[in-house]
């Protein structure tokens, strides 16, 4: 059978389109440097050449053998095929949330390019298409955590830039638990709970020395893990995931590798000079209405329900400087209006230290650079030990005010990756770099080019569709 198959081909063609599938696939693994994928070119040659497998076998099938097998080959291909492309070319992510309102939208689904950071091997390769770490309906994991390669990116078109939009995968998503997987494991869940548990417990901060302050917010964070480790009826099971399959996020770098990044009355600083604020950032104010916004005005202005309903219930809502001066001008409407106040008691990065710092004044803080030392001290230990332990693996301790790292005193540390400092354009209402810290380059998953789609969810039908920002290149979003 196989050889009369052979003999109806016409060789000539066969060889030309075996030479250039090959030699397309020679230049992936030079492009990717993985030579293991030569084990492929014998099927390959058999494919379009020797053909000793009956790889569609089924054709010679009959009855309902024969429809079925036809449906799963195309499914497989269709698997493969999507794999291969989300892994090393492009993605689709669609924008979840507000954070980067009003750059990006809600409902905005973009293509995210992986060439132009470079994509990453993947660490977790064995994973359903199409699915970041959960199978939908029987909600099991969708990948398999053996094999785990070691992080590797391969060379891209460029690197990350001073005010990209990046997509990456969030940090503090490493852990969680089963019952609240939006919420941030240790702010969220640990540090918080820690907090309540031990509220009757008389504490002086300011008392204390560096090395009883340390002890005292791990013993804040053991403390609220322990009750959540004991608690498995209420919080579910703690979970842990490989990079590759945290949550993916999509944030504003505001801060490269090497740079002294400090937020001063919420303008960010960078080596002392001002950075370039985005065009539609917004901030959160303080309104009180004479009587409700008009739908024709809250679409002009760009106010979602989500603000309309922030402002019903707290009386306060995100604004870009073009919409606060708007409805300031607007006295029929509104009876006044100004910037919220800076909040003092909230809980940033570093969960473990007292710095005075708030979401609008904050820093100065280094960000972390590939093959650069920072001297640590108890002043600073709080901020690098994450990016030390969980992103580059070393043990680290602090004893008698020491430091030690993989059981060595030492005063120093040398980067082994770059870090980023990601924020949302929704400066008021953006779980960012100001509450997990830094960005690890192996989070780096990357950039989106443009938008493809844009539904309004406060709209439905054709009048929910946002004409105007389709294909709208992100770049051209500053």
């Amino acid at each position: 059978m196989i050889d009369k198959e052979k003999q109806k081909l016409n060789m000539k063609v066969q060889w030309t389109k075996f030479i250039v599938v090959l030699v397309l696939y020679l230049l992936f693994l030079v492009w990717v440097k993985s030579w293991l994928g030569l084990i492929v070119v014998p099927f390959i040659y058999d494919v379009y050449i020797s053909k000793k497998i009956r790889w569609q076998w089924w054709k010679d099938a009959e009855g309902p053998t024969r429809f079925i097998m036809s449906w799963v080959d195309a499914l497989v291909f269709a698997l493969v095929a999507v794999y291969f492309i989300n892994q090393f070319f492009f993605q689709n992510y669609v924008i979840p949330s507000s954070s980067l309102e009003k750059s990006l939208l809600t409902g905005d689904y973009l293509f995210v390019s992986k060439v132009s950071y470079g994509p990453r091997i993947p660490e977790t390769p064995l994973t359903m298409p199409l699915t970041q770490h959960t199978l939908p309906v029987i909600n099991a994991k969708s990948y398999i955590e053996w094999p785990h390669w070691e992080y590797r990116r391969v060379k891209g078109l460029g690197n990350v830039k001073l005010n990209d939009i990046v997509v990456f995968n969030y940090p503090a998503g490493d852990t969680l638990v089963e019952n609240y997987q939006n919420a941030d494991f240790y702010r969220d869940i640990c540090y918080a709970t820690g907090y309540q548990l031990l509220e009757g417990e008389p504490v002086d901060l300011s008392k204390m020395n560096p090395q009883q302050r340390y002890d005292y917010f791990k013993h804040v964070y053991k403390t609220g893990r322990d009750y959540v480790a004991s608690n498995a009826q209420q919080f579910g099971e703690i979970i842990s995931r490989p990079t590759d399959r945290r949550e993916n996020y999509v944030k504003r770098c505001v801060g490269l590798p090497g740079m002294t990044l400090q937020i001063k009355n919420h303008i960010v600083y960078l080596d002392g000079k001002p950075n370039k604020e985005p065009d539609n950032v917004q901030y959160t104010y303080n309104v009180q209405l004479n009587q409700p916004i008009p739908d024709e005005m809250m679409k002009d202005l760009g106010i979602s329900m989500e603000d309309l309903t922030s402002l019903n219930q707290n009386g306060y809502m995100p604004l870009t400087k073009h919409a606060a001066k708007a409805l300031a001008a607007n006295k029929a409407i509104v009876k006044s209006i100004k910037l919220a106040p800076e909040l003092k008691n909230d809980m940033l990065y570093p969960l473990d230290a007292v710095t005075g710092w708030t979401r609008d004044n904050y820093g100065p803080i280094w960000i972390p650079k590939k093959g650069a030392s920072v001297k640590l001290t108890m002043d600073n230990i709080a901020i690098y030990e994450r990016p030390i332990q969980a992103y580059e693996h070393n043990t680290l301790e602090v004893k008698g005010g020491k430091i030690y790292i993989n059981g060595k005193q030492t005063d120093h540390y040398t980067f082994k990756m770059d870090y980023y400092w990601m924020m949302g354009d929704n400066r008021h209402n953006s779980a960012d770099s100001r509450y997990w810290g830094f960005v690890p380059e192996d989070h780096i998953v990357g950039k989106p080019i443009f938008i493809w789609w844009s539904s309004d969810p406060d709209r439905r039908g054709f009048s929910g569709i946002r004409w105007s920002r389709l294909f709208n290149f992100v770049d051209n979003i500053k």
